[in-house]
């Protein structure tokens, strides 16, 4: 979008041939003069204020203004004609003379044409004409404008620079922007600590997030083509009716304004409650507790205030009712499920008539939002009026909890979705970074819409910043939903990046975030804990991961070297500080893992050497945060960002190490990898998989040793063969190939220092090379077979369902799942009835073993969660997942969030050694498998899966 005229990289945005308008396009600056904007006085003050934007953006890219008028000007070669079908006489004008075609938008919700006119109106020689079926639809063309000569949505909120030119031109071709694939687009402010922080700080010192800085979240909505807010609610910032500005900003700007699932009728608990109670006192003095079974007149008199209060204004209404600041309903004179069904059909009740009352036929949309305790009540029988729109929550991370039946499906009000980006709660909080997977985003929005849940989406974005890329996409796809399918995910963050950074450095910013994300999904920073990833085995998992991080961080700083310098503070919020964060976050847990596992292994110096390491990264994960507070963007964004906020569950912290006392002493020691202490377990090498195994060797004392190693056979090469130990050294054996006779051999490495050998034992199994070319799917080696789910032989179709591949998800390249989501569950006769995937394995051994399903977490409250897995023409066994979402801390629900994917373990016969098929069944739909795990008797441990088997691809 660097360019000017280029062509635009819009959600939904179609262009066609206009003959009449020139290959030059439309310019709305040259040779030093603006074209002048009109926009009649008499359409709505959402659609004048945006034009005074576009105003704005041609001034920021060309640096002159172009004059905003509210009536044609007698003569003009050049005009900017702006305005909504039915308001503006001119756009009128033009639709009755066939100038301007407008099928495809009349009558629609929120869309919008742009198109050049020639001689439009006496006098005017050509005119760019932006129209819109309604006034959002006219803001959203005229923000469609302001991205095409450059200026990103992120302009602000992310200091994403607007490209200067002498010339400024948009296309001339028609730009129709057709009604999006959900109504209400939105956000939620949420544990918004950091917001508010930085709203004092440098927005409204006298305010804990005001009007100063609604409008510019307003903006920010709709330059994203979003219409829809749930603002800030929680004790530490100002409810949003505090400041009568708000409400009045709202409706000037066109953003339909609702409230969460605790506020009901748009009331604030937090802060309202407490004064109205004191106000409205019992005859005894004692004040009303909030609850409907105790004092349900003083509550509905509560909410008929604020009806009334709002009711000129454009808003959402949540009806029903949770407890104060996101507590559980409280219901003294209702303990039974039954009872409290009730309860909530009168609270219904009692609302729908204040609306009715005081509000009218403008109160719509209404909402009811079934989130956590009110779910059980609602599947156990509570009434919601057809109208009414259901918002179906996930479970908080990103795992929708149910969706609609067929009847829910076909109510006049439809459904939505409430769906977090950012959490706080059980069981760990995630408010940091963005580090949700888009390709589990598009997965779970997208199983969504199959289920008709087409009315309303809003998105948990906490305190907005850092969650720049991942809202980008929700709106994205809650604009056009069919845009992005299970292969191109990926590229919307390369069109998403070239819109911010220019498109020559689209594609590897995209790789970054996509490493990013896939990181992320094998544990998000913000879980991170001790213990979490091995440091022993696998090749050393957790280290290994701790290489990928470093060398996406140099990636990232090598690319943001190369950017211009303007360039270079949007990048460092949007790319940069990300990647550092979760790298230090991650590497200070490495460390003091590594520091843990060197006492009990008894090192001497390299134990205070890895507690030195993780104090160091926890000093520059400080350091960094501190530099995006206070330096970037001249410390525009002071407090925004803070792992640590004193108001919420904090992320991880500053691991606890161990130091030891110094004392004049050395000693050899090692651990071979596979081993916390020694070398009991064999380092394995296969000449299919053609692996490097570590041996690491350290002192248990302070004073320097001299070592040495040696293999008793020649063909075995290590990285090290000795010299001066100070306090570790990690040495990787490996075999040469070509010279190792066929079969199994048992060599050892012999290390020895200080007066001490210790012998390292080996299996190296050599299958010869013809093996190793002949072989068909995967091979057993090393005592399990590792499978990407993604790499199947074969996909096999039934009964209208399949299994597609969604590239970006999980924990390696991609995931496969079962679709389409809304198909009917299969019971029964799988193997003739169901989809299935083939994999085909080359087993060494015979026996009977355990077989892993790594499946992504997804809920169904109402179902299951099953699939079913069988060795060749064996009898399928069904695996059933978690369905629910408890809440808790520490059952299965958790660590599946925590993991990011469930462990479902069957038993599967192999009669003989050889070639056999893995099959893998749908029994219900939507569900995604990542990795599949057979143990032949050598997976000892290790957070994720084994390194992929060999196939021969």
């Amino acid at each position: 979008m660097a360019a000017a005229g280029a062509a635009p990289l819009l959600p939904v945005a179609s262009a066609e041939a206009a003959p009449s308008a020139g290959p030059s396009g439309f310019p709305l600056l040259r040779d030093g003069t603006a074209v002048d904007i009109v926009v009649d006085a008499a359409d709505d003050p959402a659609v004048i204020r945006a034009a005074g934007d576009l105003q704005a953006d041609v001034e920021r890219v060309g640096g002159v203004r172009p004059g905003l008028l509210h009536t044609v000007p007698r003569r003009a070669g050049l005009l900017v004609l702006v305005g909504t079908i039915g308001a503006s006489p001119v756009i009128d004008r033009l639709v009755a003379q066939r100038r301007l075609d407008v099928s495809r938008v009349k009558g629609r919700w929120e869309a919008s044409v742009t198109q050049v006119v020639d001689r439009p109106l006496p006098g005017v020689g050509r005119a760019l004409v932006i129209a819109g079926s309604d006034r959002r639809g006219t803001v959203y063309g005229v923000y469609d404008t302001s991205e095409r000569i450059g200026v990103s949505p992120w302009y602000w909120w992310a200091d994403v620079p607007v490209p200067r030119r002498d010339t400024v031109t948009v296309p001339a071709g028609p730009l129709v922007r057709e009604e999006p694939a959900v109504r209400y687009r939105g956000i939620f402010i949420n544990d918004e600590q950091n917001l508010t922080t930085w709203s004092r700080r440098t927005q409204e010192p006298d305010k804990n997030i005001g009007p100063k800085t609604y409008e510019r979240v307003f903006e920010l909505l709709l330059r994203l083509k979003a219409n829809y807010l749930w603002p800030a609610m929680h004790p530490y910032s100002d409810f949003f009716n505090k400041h009568r500005e708000n409400p009045e900003l709202a409706q000037r700007y066109g953003i339909v304004v609702g409230s969460s699932h605790p506020e009901a009728m748009l009331r604030n608990g937090v802060h309202e409650w407490e004064p109205w109670a004191e106000e409205h006192r019992a005859e005894d003095g004692t004040l009303p507790p909030y609850d409907y079974t105790v004092n349900p007149s003083v509550i509905s008199d509560y909410w008929r205030a604020r009806a009334r209060q709002n009711a000129a204004y454009e808003s959402s209404w949540t009806i029903g009712m949770r407890g104060l600041h996101d507590s559980a309903l409280e219901t003294k004179h209702a303990t039974t499920v039954p009872e409290k069904v009730a309860v909530m059909n009168d609270i219904i009740a009692d609302q729908r008539r204040i609306l009715a009352e005081e509000v009218g036929q403008a109160a719509e949309p209404q909402i009811f939002i079934p989130y956590k305790e009110v779910l059980e009540l609602y599947n156990a029988g509570v009434r919601v009026p057809e109208d009414v729109t259901l918002i179906w929550p996930d479970d908080n991370h990103g795992n929708m909890r149910q969706l609609p039946n067929e009847a829910e499906r076909s109510r006049p009000g439809g459904n939505g979705i409430y769906y977090h980006l950012s959490y706080w709660g059980r069981p760990r909080s995630y408010l940091w970074l963005d580090t949700t997977q888009l390709s589990k985003v598009w997965q779970e929005l997208r199983r969504a819409h199959e289920h008709q849940v087409d009315r309303m989406w809003i998105f948990n974005v906490g305190d907005i910043k850092s969650i720049e890329t991942g809202l980008s996409f929700c709106l994205d796809m809650a604009w056009d939903v069919d845009r992005w399918g299970p292969g191109d995910v990926g590229d919307f963050l390369v069109e998403w990046a070239g819109r911010q950074f220019g498109r020559r450095y689209g594609s590897e910013i995209a790789a970054i975030r996509t490493e990013y994300y896939r990181l992320a999904a094998q544990r998000r920073p913000e879980f991170i804990d001790r213990a979490v990833f091995s440091t022993v085995h696998h090749g050393d998992e957790a280290g290994l991961r701790m290489t990928a991080y470093e060398q996406l961080l140099d990636r990232a700083r090598r690319l943001g070297a190369k950017l211009p310098e303007a360039y270079r503070d949007a990048y460092y919020e949007l790319v940069e500080y990300p990647v550092h964060g979760a790298w230090s976050m991650n590497l200070k847990y490495y460390w003091a893992d590594r520091n843990a596992l060197a006492v009990r292994q008894g090192r001497g110096a390299g134990t205070n050497r890895f507690a030195d390491l993780a104090e160091a990264a926890h000093a520059e994960e400080q350091e960094i945060t501190r530099r995006y507070n206070t330096r970037i963007a001249g410390g525009k964004w002071d407090g925004i960002v803070n792992p640590y906020p004193s108001e919420i569950p904090k992320a991880p912290g500053r691991p606890a190490v161990t130091r030891l006392p110094r004392q004049e002493t050395s000693g050899l020691g090692l651990a071979s990898e596979g081993n916390e202490t020694g070398a009991d377990r064999p380092l394995s090498f296969s000449s299919c998989t053609r692996d490097r195994r570590f041996v690491d060797v350290f002192n248990t004392g302070f004073l320097p040793l001299e070592w040495r190693a040696e293999a008793s056979v020649p063909w075995v090469r290590l990285s090290t063969t000795g010299g001066e130990l100070t306090d570790q050294v990690r040495v990787w054996a490996e075999i040469d190939w070509p010279r190792v006779p066929e079969g199994t051999h048992r060599p050892t490495l012999t290390f020895t220092g200080a007066g001490r050998s210790i012998q390292v034992p080996l299996l190296v199994v050599d299958e010869g090379e013809r093996a190793r070319r002949r072989a068909r799917g995967f091979v057993e080696a090393h005592g399990y077979v590792s499978i990407d789910a993604a790499h199947f032989d074969r996909a096999v179709p039934r009964g209208g369902a399949r299994w597609r591949t969604v590239r970006g998800l999980g924990r390696r390249t991609g995931a496969v799942e079962a679709v389409p989501t809304t198909a009917p569950p299969i019971a029964d006769d799988l193997a003739t009835r169901s989809p299935e995937l083939r994999y085909r394995i080359r087993f060494s051994t015979a026996g009977t073993f355990p077989v892993t399903v790594f499946r992504l977490p997804s809920l169904d409250e109402r179902g299951e969660r099953r699939l079913a897995v069988a060795l060749d023409d064996q009898p399928p066994t069904v695996l059933s997942g978690q369905a629910v979402a408890t809440g808790n801390r520490g059952d299965a629900w958790a660590r599946n969030v925590e993991e990011g994917i469930e462990k479902l373990t069957a038993r599967v016969t192999v009669s003989a050694p050889g070639e056999h098929v893995l099959r893998v069944f749908m029994v219900d739909p939507g569900i995604a498998v990542d990795q599949i795990v057979i143990d032949t008797g050598g997976v000892a441990g290790g957070y994720l899966a084994p390194p992929e088997s060999y196939r021969r691809t």
